[in-house]
């Protein structure tokens, strides 16, 4: 008896899910009924030697709907519309001869550890980064729900998490470890800020790394400039036309275009040492440390989206909280294809 109420309940909750997801789709309520209870007999749990239905928890669901909120996390930002090669990933490694890196780039980017193993005619099999985020409890209505008002919290949550992530350790990728004839670090020229020491930013400044990326023999367009927030500010101060262009476009992280840069800003860009070292991620600057920015061209960068995983833990296997856990793995990388892709600079330290 207890056996049929059981199928009975979960046939239920698989109709009605089924169908509301199918309506939401525009597609037939009862196609979506008849799939939902599909996937409940597949996912169907085993009692004593017999499947029966379950409301079960619909990891794809979650973890499709967190992929998509990442996917939209990269549109109209400074990662937007660079060279995507997710195509080419495999197993979560992509190789590096397929995307047309040029080796010498690996000498002078030491923004990871990641594993590498050298092939043949000089190809590299690169593992993807990996981002998980902490764990986080959540209760059983929420973890079973499939109503995507309760999945928003928790995919936002940790969709925001991951996404602040990559785009710090991408900032980092795209930074030149040091100065070097292909890797040019500039340093700032403006006035010292009476507080700090440090040296400001000028208009003047922007032209010199348009200067650098020149030499660099970048083609004029598809430049891009990724101002921190210290240079945003100095150029506030000083340019009239970045400040009207800032005040039109930074809702949504872009600040404007100009002397053929598309400018954006970014909070969490590297940090560099006094002497023009770049630091490790996520390092706290040290007195007289302060975060560069960088300019880079969108034709010799890349990206590349691995796998997305959803981990979980029932309540039912922690006695003493009874709760849920839940968490989420997703693997990406962006860096740059040639050592000469960009410029960075830095902000000097000036004493009193």
């Amino acid at each position: 008896m207890n056996l049929i109420v059981t199928i009975l309940i979960a046939v239920l909750f698989n109709t009605v899910t089924g169908g509301t997801l199918a309506a939401l789709a525009g597609l037939s309520p009862v196609a979506g009924a008849v799939g939902m209870n599909a996937l409940g007999i597949m996912m169907g749990m085993v009692g004593q030697g017999t499947p029966v239905l379950r409301a079960g928890v619909y990891k794809e669901i979650w973890t499709g709907e967190l992929v998509k909120y990442l996917r939209r996390g990269l549109e109209s930002t400074w990662l937007d519309g660079i060279p995507d090669h997710s195509s080419l990933v495999n197993n979560d490694v992509i190789h590096l001869v397929d995307v047309g890196v040029d080796p010498d780039v690996l000498i002078n980017n030491t923004t990871y550890p990641i594993p590498l193993q050298a092939l043949d005619d000089k190809d590299i099999a690169i593992s993807l980064d990996k981002f998980q985020t902490k764990v986080t409890p959540i209760t059983d209505d929420e973890l079973y729900a499939i109503s995507y008002d309760k999945i928003s919290r928790v995919k936002e949550s940790h969709g925001n998490a991951i996404n602040d992530a990559k785009f710090t350790k991408a900032a980092h990728a795209m930074c030149a470890q040091e100065d070097t004839a292909k890797t040019p670090i500039l340093k700032t020229s403006g006035e010292r800020d009476a507080v700090t020491g440090r040296v400001k930013m000028r208009m003047a400044d922007v032209i010199e790394m348009k200067r650098a990326m020149d030499k660099l023999g970048v083609p004029a367009a598809n430049r891009r400039l990724v101002l921190c927030s210290d240079h945003v500010n100095d150029l506030l101060g000083e340019s009239q036309s970045f400040r009207e262009q800032y005040n039109i476009n930074r809702t949504d992280g872009t600040v404007g275009r100009q002397y053929g840069f598309d400018i954006y800003e970014f909070a969490n860009n590297p940090v560099y040492t006094t002497a023009g070292k770049k630091k490790a991620v996520g390092s706290t600057p040290a007195a007289g440390e302060y975060q560069c920015s960088f300019a880079f061209y969108v034709k010799r960068v890349f990206k590349a989206t691995g796998s997305t995983k959803m981990y979980w833990s029932a309540a039912e296997n922690d006695p003493e909280y009874q709760r849920n856990k839940v968490n989420f793995r997703h693997r990406f990388i962006a860096m740059p294809t040639k050592a000469d892709a960009g410029v960075v600079i830095m902000s000097e330290h000036e004493a009193a």
